[in-house]
């Protein structure tokens, strides 16, 4: 198949060749086009002191509650179709210590061929479309998993409210580790605000945990602003080429390796439903009062083994459904998580209720 390159909107579509000539992975970013959103359903989340994911595979994490909000947004530039948005809900002056960021985590199974933390490491360059209510210079930064190597970027947002391509070149770290297994292999976080102790001067590689870089724009410190971006990419070599747009299928099948769900894509985690729904258990002979267990699987094998939550078809946590030859039972009856692996998990349940079936709805999340 001939490569067709838009020079316009920088894609290339799926199953094409790649700037290298071959088909792989070339964009180490995943859901970079904003399209998967398995959790949330295009819902706004609020960014909290831990780790909040918005559109699969990237997160928020502020050092103050509720300072701004993240979710996918249908606002995208030509030849894309969604973007995530950052909003800030206060005009927030940063602390030294503090930092306000939405980020995502690469595994280094998927970056080990950088060579990062040898005398070989690969430069990268990253790519993206971005928008904001605000104009300036504003940063990131990569990062290795134990946060001690640090690059903090910066690029310039130089009309408000129109997207812009932009692109960022790294010279890969010689020094420090750099995960190449299943954990963190490359940290990349883009600056919404942050105080000294979390910035550095750009440019160069440093030994801090670092937000982004020193004198660049506080978007935070502006009540209401906005923040859009898509067609994330990292990619190596010191050049940014069209982005590598996967179809729906792959990429939802890449994000389902860090979180899977048994809902529906478009329902959100505790919704009364039964579709999607795992059934375990015993057979049509096999009816007790006592103790069911069984096994439920997952499409995709994760990362490591997950943590598990689980609903009864009705929307109660750590609740089943208990069925008698496909007539219910009894839902709102406890039930357990037992032995979790990377292919599957098992789900018990003891009750009065006799049952040869239980039904549950659940998540698994092996996220980095």
């Amino acid at each position: 198949m001939p490569v067709i390159i838009d020079g316009t909107n920088g894609i290339t579509q799926a199953g094409e060749f790649n700037s290298s000539g071959s088909f792989g992975f070339k964009n180490r970013i995943i859901n970079g086009a904003m399209v998967i959103d398995q959790r949330n359903a295009g819902a706004s989340v609020t960014a909290t002191t831990v780790t909040v994911y918005s559109v699969d595979r990237f997160f928020v994490q502020g050092s103050v509650t509720s300072k701004f909000t993240a979710q996918q947004s249908s606002t995208a530039p030509a030849g894309f179709t969604n973007s995530l948005l950052l909003t800030s809900s206060a005009a927030t002056t940063p602390s030294a210590s503090d930092y306000y960021y939405f980020a995502q985590s690469i595994e280094g199974l998927n970056v080990a061929d950088l060579g990062f933390g040898t005398a070989n490491a690969k430069t990268i360059t990253i790519s993206f479309w971005v928008r904001s209510s605000l104009t300036g210079t504003f940063s990131g930064a990569v990062l290795n998993s134990a946060t001690d190597r640090s690059y903090a970027f910066t690029f310039t947002i130089n009309s408000a409210n129109t997207f812009e391509y932009k692109t960022v070149t790294i010279a890969g770290d010689t020094s420090g580790t750099w995960l190449k297994t299943n954990g963190v292999g490359i940290l990349v976080r883009f600056a919404l605000g942050a105080g000294s102790s979390f910035l550095q001067t750009a440019n160069s590689w440093g030994t801090g945990n670092v937000v982004g870089a020193t004198g660049t724009t506080q978007w935070i410190s502006t009540n209401g602003a906005t923040f859009y971006i898509t067609g994330v990419q990292l990619e190596v070599g010191s050049t940014a080429t069209s982005f590598d747009y996967l179809d729906y299928g792959r990429s939802l099948i890449q994000c389902q390796r860090y979180f899977e769900q048994s809902y529906n894509v478009g329902t959100v985690a505790g919704t009364a439903t039964s579709d999607g729904c795992a059934l375990s258990g015993g057979s049509v002979g096999g009816a007790t009062t006592g103790y069911i267990e069984g096994p439920a699987y997952f499409k995709v094998t994760k990362r490591a083994s997950p943590t598990i939550l689980n609903w009864d078809l009705s929307g109660n946590v750590s609740k089943c459904n208990r069925t008698l030859s496909g007539v219910l039972s009894t839902n709102n009856s406890t039930s357990s998580i037992a032995t979790i692996g990377t292919n599957a998990f098992s789900v018990n349940s003891a009750s009065s209720a006799n049952a040869n079936i239980i039904q549950i709805q659940w998540t698994a999340s092996a996220e980095l």
